[in-house]
């Protein structure tokens, strides 16, 4: 999202974070903007009963945590790296100077909120009214749009990520993705979804 010169130049730093390693952790202050260079992270809520409830899962270049960060509150969720993973982090002070001394960027991130906006409305809804195979199909396409192409997209979620993203359980995922290649919706290929 933002150059990583441009972040060095502001004083971030990289970070190693091992898999499974928290980040951030939910109710706590946001101090700091998080930027991935490699890896994988996660952003999750665990109920009273212990159950783990994904927000989202970020990739390579890709920020997470900020509007806590613009907004003055704390932190809705955690986050963990789901994999090794490399991170810039810049203080909040340090990002709020960059955004003001480039504008360019701060449409930029702007623009990357309001898009992670959009998708969080369209999951809330998905997920408080339609039946599996719909919340699964519209987090596919969500994420072919995002981040695929005209062609067959692969989705690189495991079932487990996919029943976690749409507050389903993984037999109910596993039941629908089954139901949704008999509609002819997906493909199956060597037990990976295409769309």
């Amino acid at each position: 999202m933002i150059p990583e010169n441009l972040l060095l130049n502001y004083g971030a730093t990289l970070e190693n974070i091992k898999a499974s390693e928290i980040i951030l952790h939910e109710k706590k202050r946001a101090d700091f903007y998080f930027q991935i260079k490699t890896g994988e992270v996660k952003m999750f809520n665990i109920n009273e009963q212990g159950k783990e409830f994904v927000q989202g899962i970020f990739y390579d270049g890709e920020s997470f945590g900020e509007p806590p960060l613009l907004g003055d509150f704390k932190y809705p969720a955690s986050a963990s790296a789901v994999k090794q993973t490399q991170l810039y982090k810049l203080s909040k002070t340090k990002l709020f100077e960059l955004l003001t001394e480039n504008p360019e960027i701060n449409l930029k991130f702007t623009k990357a909120l309001a898009k992670r906006l959009y998708y969080k409305a369209t999951i809330l809804k998905e997920i408080s009214v339609h039946p599996p195979e719909h919340r699964i199909l519209t987090l596919i396409d969500f994420l072919k749009r995002k981040y695929g192409s005209e062609e067959l997209f692969q989705v690189e979620l495991t079932r487990q990520q996919i029943a976690d993203l749409t507050g389903q359980r993984v037999e109910t995922v596993i039941r629908a993705i089954k139901q949704l290649e008999q509609d002819g919706e997906i493909k199956l290929i060597k037990h990976k979804v295409f769309r």
